[in-house]
């Protein structure tokens, strides 16, 4: 599997570890930067390319990265088709999988030790969506209102 990976300054050495991390692992990584450790660096300009790659990469996943995961979680979410959740648990990437088959997970690198960070990356990889209907229903729901607004009436499931 490929995984495209991404971080600003803020999660460096969570960043590089991950990137050797997963390679060791067997992935196919794809490492869309930082490529140095700049304090002043903007996150989107390494979020956005690597979240735009899983969009336009069937099958891929990807890992984001900065200080608390949030910024990066919102801005991978602004890319079309791209479904990025904020993981702080083994069971909030567990979940991320099962229930809202994303394909992007965020981490936060002053939040998380680098053994919870493997775990949580570990789960989020190889957990696979779970494809019940409900699930699948709300996920559509969410892909309608990406696609063309469409917000369900009040009353649905």
């Amino acid at each position: 599997m490929r995984v495209h990976v991404a971080s600003d300054h803020a999660a460096w050495e969570m960043f590089q570890d991950l990137l050797a991390f997963l390679a060791s692992q067997g992935y196919d990584v794809v490492d869309h930067g930082a490529h140095v450790r700049d304090p002043e660096d903007d996150y989107p300009v390494f979020i956005l390319r690597a979240a735009a790659a899983v969009a336009a990469d069937p099958g891929s996943m990807g890992v984001v990265l900065g200080g608390s995961g949030n910024g990066e979680a919102m801005a991978a979410n602004k890319v079309r088709g791209i479904r990025a959740a904020l993981c702080y648990t083994d069971e909030t990437a567990r979940l991320a999988r099962e229930h809202n088959d994303a394909q992007v997970m965020s981490l936060g690198g002053r939040m998380t030790t680098l053994e919870e960070a493997r775990t949580m990356v570990r789960t989020f990889l190889t957990t696979p969506f779970s494809g019940v209907e409900r699930h699948q229903r709300r996920i559509d729901m969410v892909s309608a209102f990406e696609s063309d607004g469409t917000v369900p009436p009040l009353g649905s499931r």
